[in-house]
């Protein structure tokens, strides 16, 4: 068993992990690209390779560097990115190789319990994560919802709510300034950069693994959700909506043409995301569509105590800069401009 460095963005070895051991979209070249390419991390990945050189396992990371200390995520702005590994001690073996500089080693969690029970990692956060099995018939998956969910799909429909799929150009800006605007006035956070989304648009719209579906009143866009699809699952990854539209309940009726076109796609697995614990209304609005609901697990280890960690001013620093860009009196195109400068910060 040795374990080698390699690129993970472009080296056939990690797609041969992949097809060997499973992983999310969040191990996937795409996504890895979408992220360097967005903030200008570096990627890399360690993988153990068997007697045979065939890969046995692996976890991708970014190191970064920065004002607020340096460390190895796996990986930034990622739902979780379970490190891919199955037994014990090749877990301790990618753990010893991550440790070798002494920088906090930082993962999220969805499957593999291997960190967790880990006692050299602490948690850090948790949150929520939800999921749907797709290969039930539509019928089943329509009255596995709850009846409130039902009624809320059937009141968007009867309020004249349509819905399109697009990956145009066009809709994807539309679709981000309604992002921005939820981002800012209603969660009091930075939006990320549209670079963003314009790389996801070239990394998977443009090669068909995924879409806009939009909610249409009266000639103007409402609501919106981003869809990317890897392998057998798709995953719900970000919505955006108009406040003074929700009561025509346009979100619950994307939820369900989304599921409904994501069976008919072929996919067996719907990803819901990640849902922070005191989110309490997007849990109840996730479980009402049948969805299983899971922890994700944050979790860091620091191998070395005395390594550079940000003094506490210098979190606050960014914490009172992200409260001065999102105040209501700021324009939103400056609000955009301040996640442009310091989203990457909050990796």
């Amino acid at each position: 068993m040795r374990i080698i460095q390699i690129d993970p963005r472009t080296e056939s070895l990690w797609e041969r992990l992949l097809d060997r051991v499973g992983g999310s979209i969040f191990h996937s070249p795409e996504w890895i690209k979408v992220l360097t390419e967005t903030y200008g991390f570096e990627a890399e990945a360690y993988v153990v390779l068997d007697e045979h050189n065939e890969p046995i396992g692996g976890v991708p990371f970014c190191r970064i560097v920065d004002f607020l200390g340096h460390r190895l995520v796996a990986l930034p702005f990622s739902d979780y990115c379970d490190p891919l590994v199955m037994e014990k001690h090749v877990w301790n073996s990618i753990v010893a190789k991550l440790s070798q500089e002494g920088w906090p080693v930082v993962v999220r969690c969805q499957h593999n319990q291997l960190p967790l029970l880990d006692e050299r990692f602490k948690v850090a956060k948790r949150a929520k994560w939800h999921g749907i099995d797709l290969r039930p018939d539509i019928d089943s998956l329509w009255n596995h919802m709850h009846d409130s969910a039902r009624r809320a799909v059937s009141k968007a429909r009867q309020e004249g709510v349509t819905v399109e799929i697009s990956r145009s150009p066009e809709a994807l800006r539309q679709f981000f300034e309604m992002h921005l605007k939820v981002r800012k006035y209603k969660y009091q956070l930075l939006a990320q950069p549209y670079k963003f989304f314009e790389n996801i648009s070239r990394h998977f719209f443009q090669r068909d693994k995924g879409f806009l579906l939009l909610a249409n009143h009266n000639n103007k866009f409402i609501a919106g959700v981003l869809f990317l699809g890897w392998k057998d699952t798709i995953y719900y990854k970000y919505n955006a909506s108009y406040s003074e539209f929700l009561p025509l309940r346009p979100n619950n009726l994307l939820v369900w043409e989304g599921i409904a076109h994501g069976k008919a796609q072929g996919y067996t697995r719907w990803d819901f995301g990640l849902s922070d614990c005191d989110q309490e209304g997007l849990l109840r609005f996730k479980r009402h569509f049948g969805a299983e609901e899971r922890e994700l697990y944050f979790l860091r280890y620091v191998p070395n105590q005395s390594c550079r960690i940000a003094d506490e001013s210098i979190r606050n620093l960014l914490t009172n800069l992200t409260s001065l860009l999102i105040d209501p009196q700021v324009p939103d195109r400056i609000t955009e401009a301040g996640g442009e400068l310091l989203y990457r910060f909050f990796a």
